[in-house]
């Protein structure tokens, strides 16, 4: 197959997490087409937290793009681009579960919507939990909730979540851990 050709990447937002383009593409057989590209300028990490009995942390939370509550695994932008993933996974995990893992370890790496957006979240599994506090941020209202991986992946199953970081974090670990 011929490739595409970017011929100019135009920016048109510049936001506090994203970037907002418009890239101008040549076809193979030479025609224009202007294609929405979001740059998530930092990254993104995410976690599954597995309590001792194996419930897995979940966090309750309004999500304004869809205008209504979702029920995730912890998240958060990177700091810098330069902070390991893993980092940032154990600071989403204690800030909004108030659980801090003596043991991470890489789960899945997605891609979350390759149509028009670069950004790519690592998900971390966190064992070995203790608790601390809770440290959210100002403006972020979460509720953590407990569930066993069978009860999450019905949900998923079911489109009760629809969150790709979450489904995705949570088939895998089923797929990994739960099938003999």
């Amino acid at each position: 197959m011929d490739e595409m050709k970017r011929i100019d990447r135009v920016l048109k937002y510049k936001g506090s997490i994203v970037d907002v383009y418009d890239d101008v593409m040549q076809s193979p057989t030479g025609k224009i087409a202007h294609w929405d590209y979001v740059a998530h300028r930092k990254g993104a990490a995410a976690v599954l937290p597995v309590l001792e009995d194996g419930r897995i942390l979940m966090v309750r939370q309004y999500r304004n793009a869809l205008d209504r509550e979702t029920l995730e695994i912890p998240a958060g932008s990177r700091d810098s681009t330069e902070e390991a993933t893993s980092v940032c996974a154990a600071r989403e995990l204690e800030e909004e579960t108030g659980y801090r893992a003596a043991k991470m370890e890489l789960l899945i790496t997605v891609s979350t919507t390759v149509a028009f957006c670069n950004e790519t979240i690592d998900v971390y599994l966190a064992t070995e939990l203790t608790p601390t506090q809770q440290h959210l941020d100002e403006d972020e209202f979460v509720e953590v909730e407990c569930f066993t991986i069978d009860e999450l992946k019905d949900m998923v199953l079911t489109q009760k979540i629809q969150d790709s970081k979450t489904a995705a974090a949570i088939m895998a670990y089923y797929g990994k851990y739960c099938i003999d």
